[in-house]
């Protein structure tokens, strides 16, 4: 290590160069330089359509704590004997109808590494070699703990974590920071690490959601009647608890709303993806679409702006379960648009956030 009683001109150390610690010893073994990583965290996807990686998925995602939050003695038993012996079935069936069977894995994955791409392109005009970008999955792969660790041994010393879910919430943000802690406890030499904010109200995610929407009623025949903001549902006691979540989605569809120029009634909210018998955020989107076929709104627009890629929830749930309940009740056009992925408008906000969160490092 670099000892503050060499001198520069000591001839038994070497100048500071690739791989070398400034005025290190020549016998001294080469580290990595000194880099900065970005890693843009997603919920995950399961290995395959099987059933023993679905249920493999599906236990490591309903067994956290911040998604499920029943006591372990009660939910364990009733998750691993009665719920995982028949979803897995279901959900495989799911994915199996969105899979990326050319690259055999889920659009999350594919969308997910299509983002980190774009972003490295983005940040290599600024930053050249010094900050490296990748991706992880809190449930799945590639896992939190092997990107991280992954990173540090190319010699990233600093890590921005960066969550893509617009809107904080625990069973979300949360979950995702709490995994890139706990990689960070398995290591003896720690990176420093930051963990981006939710960004539900930067101007920049509002400007790419509301320029998707203008790119997709530019392409219909027929102005909708109005735009269904869907978010992922979370049970009620959450908010009542002060889980921030459904203030945020409640403020990114007045901010997307007031940028379009519509009026209160043709943009509204509602919540899909329940899971168990509580109550959840309401209205739920099932249902909500369904009452407004039945009252006339036939004509719909649909987007889901808490999800940063189009996964099993939006391309399956939507598309499929969703718009069958709306042309169900009467309605006629569903218009499915997709979630900003990996959209020139949203690299360009992912890299001014990261631009910002990097501030002081570079």
């Amino acid at each position: 290590m670099y000892d503050a009683q060499m001198k520069p001109n000591d001839p038994s150390i070497d100048p500071p160069g690739e791989g070398r610690l400034a005025f290190a010893p020549r016998d001294h073994p080469p580290i990595p330089r000194a880099r900065i990583g970005v890693i843009l965290a997603n919920l995950g996807t399961p290995d395959g359509t099987d059933y023993r990686s679905m249920r493999r998925y599906l236990s490591e995602f309903l067994s956290d704590r911040r998604v499920i939050d029943y006591s372990p003695w009660f939910w364990q038993p009733l998750l691993q004997l009665v719920i995982l012996s028949r979803r897995p079935f279901r959900s495989g069936k799911a994915y199996r109808g969105i899979w990326n069977n050319e690259a055999d894995e889920s659009p999350l994955l594919t969308t997910t590494r299509a983002q980190a791409a774009a972003l490295a392109r983005a940040l290599e005009p600024l930053y050249g070699e010094r900050v490296l970008v990748d991706f992880a999955m809190r449930y799945g792969n590639p896992s939190t703990l092997s990107v991280i660790r992954g990173l540090k041994e190319r010699g990233c010393e600093r890590i921005l974590f960066f969550p893509l879910y617009p809107q904080y919430s625990a069973p979300t943000t949360a979950t995702a920071n709490d995994q890139a802690f706990r990689a960070l406890m398995t290591m003896n030499w720690q990176p420093s690490i930051r963990t981006v904010p939710a960004y539900f109200d930067e101007p920049a995610y509002i400007e790419a959601l509301a320029g998707s929407v203008e790119r997709a009623y530019a392409g219909l025949s027929r102005r909708p009647d109005l735009l269904v903001t869907s978010y992922h549902g979370l049970p009620q006691r959450y908010l009542t608890e002060g889980d921030p979540y459904h203030c945020q989605c409640q403020k990114t569809t007045r901010l997307l709303r007031e940028r379009l120029g519509f009026a209160p009634e043709e943009a509204v909210i509602s919540f899909q993806s329940r899971f168990g018998p509580e109550e959840w955020l309401k209205p739920y989107t099932v249902e909500e679409v369904a009452r407004l076929a039945g009252a006339g709104k036939r004509n719909i627009a649909i987007m889901a702006p808490a999800f940063s890629s189009d996964c099993v929830e939006t391309l399956e749930e939507i598309r499929e379960e969703i718009q069958h309940a709306f042309r169900a009740a009467g309605g006629e056009t569903f218009t499915y648009i997709p979630c900003l992925n990996d959209d020139t408008a949203h690299i360009a906000m992912m890299s001014d956030i990261v631009r910002r969160e990097l501030g002081g490092w570079t």
